[in-house]
């Protein structure tokens, strides 16, 4: 088990032999640990946001996605974190995610690398015209698509969508949508 100082973002709640402690977030994926995260939908009407992860992300890089994924710092709440992701993923502020639910999943993301992820999902209510400043280590593109066309693009090509974007999307849109 992995134990440093609590500061360090690298950092994320993770579950090793029962209990919830800060795991080095490279380290939880290698292993396939259970572990905390949050998924952000920004909404506008019936489209919503997907960005398309930067070349150097070390796993699912190129892929699209929601509007962002992430894992917590320790003691940090999924709220905040939602939050504070949008900000820096995106350029994202005045917004105010909701929380639609929890949802856990397992999948392979390629390289030897497993997410097992129990996640909290927000959705935050926008205009189509929001500002937005990606982060181009974090962000390579953009794009409103409504949930008819995410589906068939989805089913036409899942590779270019990431594992944890296709379970939101075929097992629990509602909580999106909804």
């Amino acid at each position: 088990m992995t134990a440093k100082k609590m500061s360090n973002p690298q950092l994320i709640p993770a579950w090793v032999d029962g209990a919830l402690v800060p795991v080095e977030k490279l380290e939880v994926h290698q292993r396939g640990l259970r572990h905390l995260a949050v998924s952000v939908f920004v909404v506008a009407g019936a489209e919503v946001l997907l960005q398309r992860r930067a070349a150097g992300k070390y796993h699912t890089p190129r892929l699209w996605t929601n509007a962002c994924c992430t894992h917590p710092m320790w003691d940090e709440a999924a709220s905040r974190c939602a939050t504070r992701r949008l900000r820096e993923e995106l350029g994202i502020t005045g917004l105010a995610p909701v929380h639609r639910g929890t949802v856990e999943y397992r999948a392979d993301v390629g390289g030897g690398l497993t997410e097992h992820e129990l996640v909290e999902i927000f959705v935050a209510r926008s205009d189509r015209d929001l500002a937005l400043s990606p982060d181009p280590t974090e962000v390579m593109d953009t794009r409103w698509v409504d949930r008819a066309t995410l589906e068939r693009d989805i089913a036409t090509d899942p590779a270019a969508f990431t594992p944890w974007l296709r379970v939101y999307m075929s097992d629990h849109a509602g909580l999106i949508f909804g």
